[in-house]
């Protein structure tokens, strides 16, 4: 498949009929959450166009309250997509993370073991960063859009239709970058003879409350207790956000404040629960737990991103910039395309997302194992569990791995 640049294709045309509006673009992007925003953000600055679908509305897309642990990668394309100086300005640097069983803990310092670090900079914030920076660039973000289907994505001339305003309309364009989740139309765009699916459910939930209250400690608490996991997180110097593994027949309308508070105090060490400051809960949620991937992540001329393809446990801080890595293959297997018109990039997308998923699929998998409590936990899988904490306690081998996935593996 040999590209020859044409500047007459860049400026995004609509032709208008009484019944339809015809577009034609470059690359249509499905989603419009952080992972389809930075891909277009990051092709707008390579000079290709892209047109932006999103079934929602934009205030209810940056008002979904998600994860804030950004890996250095990640960070890094932020900056290569020109919107890192607020993320620069207000995020908070982490060397280091706390793990506690019982009620011992020790610290593992990412900064020293791995040579990097990450950032919490909450993933509402980094979207609204995406939408400011696209909408001052006259980005073509379509909003509230229906019934979005990938027509002949198998072809070299592959076209989206979508409703919008009760009207229907289709964009012809070279290809499909499919950045629309888990519940999306890009995965299942993929005949099921093509493609194939793994998935392990976890027996447990999140329950996790977001309070306007300082952090309990500067780093994030990952804490196993015989009652369950827990996680102290924050957003920034005032906002924290705390987890307690859950069972999944539970509803957020189960649990009081005073009741999470109170049981996240008998999950943590002891000296975090005398000092922790509660307060009123401003969001509260459970979010079940899988791990899932599909594969491959590229059919024809359309290209799976972030969950549309694989889905992670909260437990590794890996769902974002698992997505984060796809947009950085995908990112520079187009630009290569229409800069150069060698195919090698996109050609190799899938393998080289696919392996990276794989790894954080892994390692979100693993501590995930490491630190809850399972149903059908046998006292000698309880014992193997805690010999696991203690040689990880004692192993700085065993620290630098932990340290190297957490920060994010290399592209």
């Amino acid at each position: 498949m040999a590209y020859t640049p044409n500047p007459a294709m860049n400026p995004i045309r609509v032709i208008k009929t009484n019944e339809v509006i015809a577009l034609k673009t470059q690359v249509v992007v499905i989603g419009g959450g952080p992972s389809g925003l930075l891909l277009s953000q990051l092709l707008h600055r390579q000079g290709i166009e892209s047109v932006v679908l999103e079934r929602k509305t934009r205030d209810y897309v940056v008002g979904r309250i998600r994860a804030g642990i950004l890996e250095t990668g990640t960070v890094n394309l932020m900056r290569q997509a020109g919107i890192s100086e607020r993320m620069d300005r207000e995020c908070l640097v982490h060397d280091g993370i706390v793990i506690s069983h019982a009620d011992e803990q020790f610290s593992i310092n990412l900064k020293a073991l791995s040579g990097s670090n990450v950032v919490v900079y909450g993933q509402t914030e980094l979207t609204r960063d995406l939408y400011d920076v696209r909408e001052a660039a006259n980005g073509q973000l379509l909003f509230n859009v229906e019934n979005v289907q990938i027509l002949d994505a198998d072809t070299d001339h592959p076209r989206v239709s979508y409703e919008q305003n009760g009207k229907t309309s289709h964009i012809d364009c070279d290809f499909v970058a499919g950045c629309d989740g888990f519940h999306g139309v890009s995965r299942q765009a993929i005949p099921l003879n093509v493609r194939r699916e793994y998935e392990k459910i976890y027996p447990f939930g999140w329950l996790g409350v977001l309070s306007e209250t300082p952090p309990v400690n500067d780093e994030l608490i990952y804490a196993s207790s015989p009652r369950g996991f827990a996680l102290c997180s924050m957003r920034n110097e005032n906002l924290s956000r705390y987890y307690i593994q859950c069972s999944l027949s539970d509803s957020p309308g189960d649990w009081s404040d005073a009741a999470f508070w109170q049981e996240l105090k008998r999950r943590i060490p002891t000296d975090a629960a005398e000092s922790l400051i509660t307060g009123p809960s401003i969001e509260k949620s459970i979010a079940p737990l899988r791990s899932f991937i599909t594969e491959p992540m590229r059919w024809g001329r359309l290209f799976l991103c972030g969950d549309a393809a694989h889905i992670v446990p909260p437990t590794g801080a890996k769902g974002l910039n698992t997505a984060a890595g796809d947009i950085h293959y995908l990112y520079n297997g187009l630009a290569q395309f229409y800069t150069t018109g060698d195919t090698d990039g996109i050609d190799h997308y899938s393998e080289k997302a696919l392996s990276r998923a794989w790894k954080a699929v892994r390692f979100s998998w693993s501590l995930t194992s490491l630190l809850h409590r399972f149903p059908d936990q046998s006292e000698f899988d309880l014992k193997m569990q805690i010999a696991e904490i203690a040689f990880l306690k004692s192993s700085r081998h065993a620290q630098s791995m932990l340290a190297e996935n957490y920060v994010g593996l290399p592209y």
